[in-house]
């Protein structure tokens, strides 16, 4: 089984690798009719782009605002948020918090307590959140031609609104322009979970591979609910001009 998933890894990588290699085109626009947004009206303005960081730190480099015209992106740039999001420094914080979890409750009891243990429980958590980024950001879409950005929406109530985040996780726009299951997300963090069999020293069943990529799932999808709101909090936190568009008739 090791062998296999050593395997199944080098060929994704090189299949990922051999997509980035693509001349950098632009792929053909789909046609404007079906994914462009009906003009602003009077008084409504487009929301400014993203920030790139949330807070100044955590990474959001792969957020976009849903009311611009839909336009999808090349390979090279999606495996270039991917890099991106993966080795950015803010993702050791975010494996140091879930390996603390770890360390609380003892997971993986074989790494055992104490500083060591906590430092294979980070370098874990650092590892699957790496490989599961590259995984449904860049090697994933660029295979099925699916895009990894997330759309903020930016109106409409707050359940609203933290329901369309969450369930983006299983949504996703195609290269085409279409809307379909976000494959790339979950067969993206099942092959991560996969991966990580390599290095975890237990943990292995089926049930524990389901509850992992359950798990990194719902990572995705806290996140994407912090990256929707996130220009609202900084709204009220520094009262700055309001970043959301007004919804479209």
């Amino acid at each position: 089984m090791t062998s296999y998933l050593r395997s199944l890894f080098a060929v994704l990588l090189a299949c990922g690798f051999a997509f980035a290699q693509t001349a950098d085109t632009p792929p053909t626009a789909p046609p404007a009719p079906a994914t462009a947004p009906p003009p602003l009206q009077p008084g409504q303005t487009e929301p400014p782009a993203p920030d790139k960081r949330i807070f100044g730190v955590l990474p959001n480099y792969r957020t976009a605002n849903t009311t611009a015209v839909y336009m999808p992106i090349t390979v090279k740039q999606k495996f270039t948020i991917a890099v991106k999001d993966s080795f950015d420094y803010p993702l050791v914080g975010l494996a140091a918090v879930i390996a603390a979890w770890g360390q609380a409750d003892n997971s993986h009891p074989a790494f055992g307590q104490g500083w060591a243990g906590y430092g294979r429980r980070v370098g874990t958590s650092y590892a699957d959140q790496a490989i599961g980024n590259m995984m449904t950001e860049g090697i994933f879409p660029s295979m099925l031609h699916e895009d990894p950005r997330y759309f903020r929406r930016g109106y409409g109530g707050i359940w609203s609104r933290t329901w369309y985040a969450a369930t983006r996780v299983f949504v996703t726009h195609t290269d085409a322009g279409g809307m379909r299951f976000n494959f790339s997300e979950v067969l993206g963090n099942a092959t991560g979970t996969a991966i990580s069999n390599l290095y975890y020293p237990d943990g292995h069943s089926f049930p524990d591979n389901v509850q992992k990529t359950g798990e990194q799932i719902g990572i995705d999808a806290v996140s994407q609910v912090l990256k929707e709101f996130w220009p609202d909090l900084k709204h009220k936190l520094f009262h700055g001009p309001n970043p959301n568009a007004e919804p479209r008739p």
